[in-house]
């Protein structure tokens, strides 16, 4: 079987409300897993037991284990870029580090050390500052996935920050943003990290001089570019040009992903926040997550399920959105994380051998924190024409000390589950508006308005509470979900091919206001461009 026949499986989904499922007793035994401190209920999901044994047979058809073990073992399915993808091995234990990666290990396993070390030192005080005082803040210069894994596990593990600095991220090349964060902080005691696997990142380059020059204008000392300043990268010889010393340059492999490299040195401004043991503890709990993806069978497998599921309602179904909702504060940066993690993997229409796929691939990922959402584009996904997939994360417990206010939360992500699936008939509305004691004009008038389609899937994924280890198992989660899709889609998850065109054109366009060159652009940009030189001179 392949995708292209999923629309013939589904033609029963489609006449049929997902609460009619729940007929069966069993239901939500039959349709959950649990693995690495996570809860995962899929009941709710339009799909039964015949259906999900299709889509079993589907990943089968696709040898998905043989291509686990490919990635599990270092062979180079980046096959656009001859690469490993081999993020999983850096939370991997020693031992199988050594085994994976042969003679290579050796350099990560130091380069962990290393970091460990300076953390220790950073947070002690012992490695402090150009004048000996203890470093207050950490500014961490980087861009997509060098800036968003960072972000989502600051915003989330906030509790654990109790002896680390506080971690600033500037990723944004609008002025505006480092004004703000350059407003709070103080040269002396800021560490700063760059992070850019090449060191020729634009974004990242124009911030970090930037920041360097705001340094160097504070006179603190002629060293402190080379004492306060580190590095994440592959270019030694760019970073040290810049001025940062070698010794605080810490390397990336080619084998790791930038959207999924949180787990290497890029994740060194989050171990300065939350200290060594909390980071490793993140790592253990992908490291779980891991174990479980490859040793559980399909019909019980977290990643595999989830990844079925969005196939399910992408192509069988023809849902073209998925929404992420946290019902979480520490967890609100979690959908623009999967954003890029999703949609840079696998908005692809190319095959991996280079054929136009003939079916749709990655969904449009959006979200935004409970209860937030309810107050904003939940109004459509309740009564606009679209079904809209959505994946509810909620921890059990809360981390702040007001009870009642994570009770009535977790009543709210609970109770929109059950509202998206069930909606509302008109019949349904009438009924209430006759008990009200309406007039017929009025139910007439009014009933429509109030109705609400329903019948939209949604999956329920629960932790005991927002920790490092359960941030891992989740991050790891839909890690491995998007690399199952990328497989049944049949396409390379590992590179991002469409980011470049935009960063060709607009060194063209930066060169074309400078005078330098004349590229071939629109009428349109042409104007445009005219329109910011002539705003620039008039200053």
């Amino acid at each position: 079987m392949d995708i292209l026949k999923l629309p013939q499986h589904a033609l029963d989904a489609k006449q049929r409300s997902i609460y009619s499922l729940f007929s069966n007793p069993n239901r939500v035994d039959e349709n959950s897993v649990s693995a690495a401190g996570l809860f995962f209920d899929y009941s709710k999901q339009n799909l039964n037991k015949e259906e999900l044994d299709a889509l079993i047979q589907l990943a089968r058809d696709a040898r998905l284990n043989e291509k686990m073990t490919a990635m599990f073992t270092g062979e180079k399915i980046n096959n656009t870029e001859q690469r490993a993808v081999l993020h999983t091995i850096l939370r991997a234990p020693i031992e199988e580090k050594r085994q994976v990666l042969g003679a290579v290990s050796e350099e990560v396993i130091a380069t962990e050390s290393k970091m460990q070390d300076i953390v220790s030192r950073v947070q002690s005080g012992d490695l402090a500052g150009v004048t000996g005082k203890k470093y207050t803040d950490v500014l961490a210069i980087g861009i997509g996935g060098s800036y968003y894994g960072i972000k989502v596990g600051l915003s989330a593990l906030k509790p654990y920050q109790n002896n680390g600095p506080n971690v600033h991220v500037l990723a944004n090349v609008d002025g505006g943003a480092l004004q703000e964060k350059l407003g709070l902080l103080r040269a002396e005691t800021t560490l700063v990290v760059v992070i850019s696997k090449t060191f020729t990142t634009q974004e990242t380059l124009l911030n970090a001089k930037a920041v360097k020059a705001w340094m160097l204008n504070a006179k603190v000392s002629e060293d402190i570019i080379a004492r306060q300043w580190y590095a994440v990268s592959s270019n030694v010889e760019k970073a040290t040009a810049f001025g940062i010393c070698p010794e605080n340059i810490l390397p990336m492999w080619d084998w790791v992903g930038g959207r999924f490299s949180l787990w290497s040195a890029v994740g060194f401004p989050l171990a300065l926040a939350i200290g060594n043991e909390n980071f490793a503890n993140l790592k253990q709990g992908a490291y779980a997550m891991d174990q479980h993806f490859q040793s559980a069978e399909f019909e019980n497998n977290m990643p595999v399920i989830m990844a079925l599921l969005g196939i399910w309602n992408r192509n069988a179904l023809g849902y073209a959105s998925l929404a992420i909702l946290p019902y979480d504060h520490s967890l609100r940066a979690l959908p623009g994380y999967l954003q890029q993690t999703d949609m840079e993997s696998n908005g692809k229409s190319v095959a991996i051998d280079g054929q136009k796929l003939p079916w749709l691939t990655a969904p449009v990922v959006f979200g935004q924190e409970g209860t937030n959402s309810q107050h904003a584009f939940m109004q459509l996904m309740h009564q606009g024409g679209d079904i809209i997939p959505t994946d509810f994360i909620l921890a059990l417990n809360g981390s702040s000390p007001y009870q009642e206010h994570h009770k009535v939360l977790v009543a709210n992500c609970f109770a929109q589950s059950e509202a998206l699936m069930r909606g509302k008939t008109l019949h349904q509305v009438e009924a209430e508006f006759e008990e009200q004691g309406a007039t017929p004009e009025e139910i007439s008038t009014l009933s429509p308005h109030k109705t609400m389609k329903g019948n939209t899937p949604s999956n329920m994924l629960l932790m005991d509470a927002v920790t490092p280890y359960s941030l891992g198992a989740l991050l790891a989660l839909y890690e491995h979900k998007i690399f199952v899709q990328g497989v049944l889609w049949q396409l390379n998850s590992y590179d991002q091919w469409g980011v470049e065109l935009g960063k060709e054109l607009g060194k063209q366009i930066l060169s074309a206001m400078s005078g330098i060159e004349e590229p071939e652009l629109s009428a349109s940009t042409s104007v445009l461009i005219n329109k910011f030189l002539a705003a620039s001179r008039s200053k």
